[in-house]
């Protein structure tokens, strides 16, 4: 009972750690499907405390209060905040992988002075597929692409990542994750592109966006189990833009960063 409950909250930290990417970066982050043990029911709830920056390339930032509630059946299907709606075709402890649809929040132009004139990105669904290799309890890498981002519903992004974590006495755990984030060029131009309406609107320099690579980014936690369901966690998250979206107008800083601190109880 301990080393699954050990497990799960591993995962947890790890799922935290990809929630500061969906929130501000338009895309979403690895699947981390360990609410409960392969081949059984359960499920997570809990709270977490957010600083994100307005938009990518925001220099300002803002709060966040985000409840956090995340069920997975044995049967392979998934539901919640943190990883959309899905099925896991995976049958191992050490692979992951199916399709899901998740939530894209779009970008509003009233969130900072320079997106006056930009006009607002809206919500939308994203269908995508996952890839999760666990080499042991303390190496993976995950994959992730995500098809219907922007206003055109024709963004696509594939988010490609690392993750290393290590046990520190009783009841710490700390690591890492390195990953990079590629871009179509729907998704580009909807997110740091300024066409001829917005640049009059604006202001702005017109710019097309191309596809490419749009950010890397490396986040490091620290997890303290207070029981054996429950977990306090801490992520700090560095994204850098690259190419295109670095270039953007819209862009006012290149590197971002992002803390999170989350409470989490498995049931």
């Amino acid at each position: 009972m301990q080393t699954l409950m050990q497990i799960r909250l591993i995962a947890t930290s790890l799922l935290f750690g990809s929630l500061c990417l969906p929130a501000m970066a338009q895309m979403s982050g690895p699947v981390q499907l360990h609410a409960a043990a392969p081949g059984s029911d359960g499920g997570q709830t809990g709270v977490a405390v957010l600083s994100i920056p307005d938009y990518q390339g925001a220099k300002t930032s803002r709060t966040l209060l985000v409840p956090l509630i995340d069920y997975q059946w044995a049967n392979g299907w998934f539901a919640g905040v943190s990883n959309g709606v899905g099925y896991n075709f995976g049958t191992s402890p050490q692979l992951d992988y199916g399709l899901r649809l998740t939530a894209n929040l779009g970008r509003r132009e009233k969130r900072s002075l320079r997106l006056r004139g930009m006009g607002d990105i809206k919500e939308s669904a994203e269908i995508g597929s996952f890839f999760n290799w666990h080499f042991n309890s303390e190496i993976g890498i995950s994959q992730t692409i995500q098809f219907g981002a922007g206003n055109t519903h024709r963004g696509a992004s594939m988010n490609i990542a690392a993750h290393f974590n290590k046990t520190v006495g009783n009841h710490l755990r700390a690591g890492a994750s390195l990953g990079a984030v590629y871009a179509n060029e729907d998704s580009m131009r909807n997110f740091f592109g300024v066409d001829a309406l917005q640049a009059a609107r604006s202001h702005l320099p017109q710019f097309r966006a191309r596809a490419g690579l749009q950010q890397t980014y490396v986040s490091a936690f620290v997890n303290y189990t207070l029981d054996e369901r429950s977990a306090l966690s801490l992520i700090v998250s560095s994204e850098l833009l690259a190419g295109d979206a670095k270039s953007s107008p819209l862009t006012q800083i290149a590197r971002t960063n992002t803390i999170v601190g989350a409470w989490t109880y498995h049931f």
